[in-house]
């Protein structure tokens, strides 16, 4: 749609719609839901998870080491305890939805009941997936969320126990949707042939996934390690993420658990949220092209300072991958798919692109740090990389991502049911004039 009038009459627009940035400050309004010191504003309690990248100490704002917490236990003690064993994403979702960590007896009698649920009903893929593909598996994953709804027998109830039943048919579900998603969009814009698996009950989640995309199912034990370490660490992320709180916000209204999760993939979606680690990949992919493995330091130098003009890949001035709204020092979850990824490159020979990136990471922190300040990388910058080597395709990334919040949005949905209970309903500042309404003949 290209229309001159709309076009014309927008630009006009501004002169009645314009909110001057001075009237934020004048009237104590935070953008974004974030201080000026880039905290954020505090709009709930939670006891599923917390991120920490910072602390206060006599008023100032401290930087730290990053850490994040699953029920107050750390991200890295829950993958180092994993080891290279099964179903750390299952014991993951456990822990959040639970509260506690499961022993051997409850970890297996979970993991069966998420195995049952893995297939979907009869004939769904073909009625809702392969005659209605999408260009983008965000959005068809959208619909099959929605699609859900109309196979369940009492789907407007809204008992947070009944909330959790629900909520974990669709986790199960998840990785078996994401797939179909991607199969059937190759299938119908790509022209490729159409190989359907179905999911089998004796995998974990993570070997699922790589059994349900790859054409002969096959995997490897490391391949499977680093993807179930993939899970773990975006599971969950804080109660203030956009799209874990924009579950809780439509959840609130009483609405069913497909709408609220559905609402929440839309959150994902975005570039400034899930989307992020699709243009961290393609960033770090042009500049290998660029400037090559064995690029040196003063190359890529040169290559940063050519993103900062707005010179180079998406002109936005953006390096994708540093920076995070919370963490100032490290992300705890970028560390570890850092060293998971350092094991499968040894394995798929492929160290030269890993030292490539830790090389990259070294030289763009000390550029983009200013005024004694350290940078963080993010999960981001190694995810593309991850994912590469386990040879899953670029629109799967943040499909993958859905899978795996699924637990956490699924545990702050129940939480505030439980716990909190009103709709959310924030304030706003009106700053526009009161005019007088003019009949449309004297306009």
């Amino acid at each position: 749609m290209n229309n001159l009038f709309i076009a014309q009459t927008f630009g006009k627009s501004s002169n009645y719609t314009d909110i001057p940035n001075n009237l934020f400050k004048i009237h104590d309004v935070k953008k974004g839901l974030r201080n000026e010191d880039g905290t954020g504003v505090i709009v709930g309690l939670t006891r599923v998870s917390d991120v920490v990248g910072y602390e206060f100490e006599d008023g100032k704002k401290l930087n730290i080491p990053g850490k994040l917490y699953y029920r107050g236990i750390e991200i890295s003690d829950l993958v180092t305890g994993k080891g290279n064993g099964r179903y750390g994403y299952e014991e993951t979702a456990f822990l959040l939805l639970f509260g506690y960590l499961p022993s051997d007896k409850e970890l297996k009698e979970f993991t069966s009941v998420l195995q049952k649920y893995y297939p979907l009903p009869n004939e769904f893929f073909e009625r809702n997936m392969l005659r209605s593909p999408s260009s983008n598996l965000m959005n068809s994953l959208q619909k099959s969320i929605l699609a859900l709804y109309d196979y369940d027998n009492d789907p407007d109830n809204t008992d947070p126990y009944q909330t959790l039943l629900k909520g974990i048919n669709i986790l199960a579900k998840l990785p078996t949707l994401a797939v179909y998603a991607y199969q059937s969009k190759i299938h119908h814009y790509d022209r490729e042939s159409l190989v359907i698996h179905y999911p089998r009950p004796e995998y974990s989640m993570a070997e699922n996934i790589l059994h349900l995309l790859r054409r002969d199912g096959s995997f490897t034990e490391q391949e499977a390690n680093l993807l179930d370490v993939m899970l773990m660490i975006h599971a969950d992320h804080g109660g203030g993420n956009n799209s874990t709180f924009t579950n809780v916000v439509i959840s609130s209204t009483g609405t069913d658990i497909y709408s609220a999760i559905t609402g929440s993939i839309g959150s994902l979606k975005g570039p400034k949220h899930g989307g992020a680690n699709i243009r961290c990949s393609e960033m770090l992919s042009a500049i290998e092209q660029e400037i090559g493995l064995h690029a040196t330091e003063d190359q890529m130098k040169k290559v940063i300072g050519r993103i900062l003009s707005k010179d180079f890949y998406d002109n936005s001035g953006l390096v994708y991958g540093l920076g995070h709204a919370v963490y100032t020092v490290s992300d705890p979850r970028a560390d570890l798919l850092k060293d998971c990824c350092e094991k499968l490159a040894k394995e798929k020979k492929r160290l030269d692109e890993y030292e490539f990136l830790t090389k990259f990471e070294t030289v763009a922190k000390a550029c983009l740090a200013g005024n004694g300040k350290s940078l963080s990388n993010n999960v981001d910058f190694y995810s593309g990389f991850a994912y590469q080597m386990l040879q899953i395709p670029e629109d799967m990334y943040t499909p993958l991502f859905v899978c795996a919040r699924m637990a956490g949005w699924l545990a702050h949905n129940i939480e505030n049911k439980m716990y909190d209970g009103r709709i959310m309903r924030p304030a706003t500042k009106y700053v526009g004039e009161t005019n007088p309404y003019i009949k449309r003949e004297e306009r």
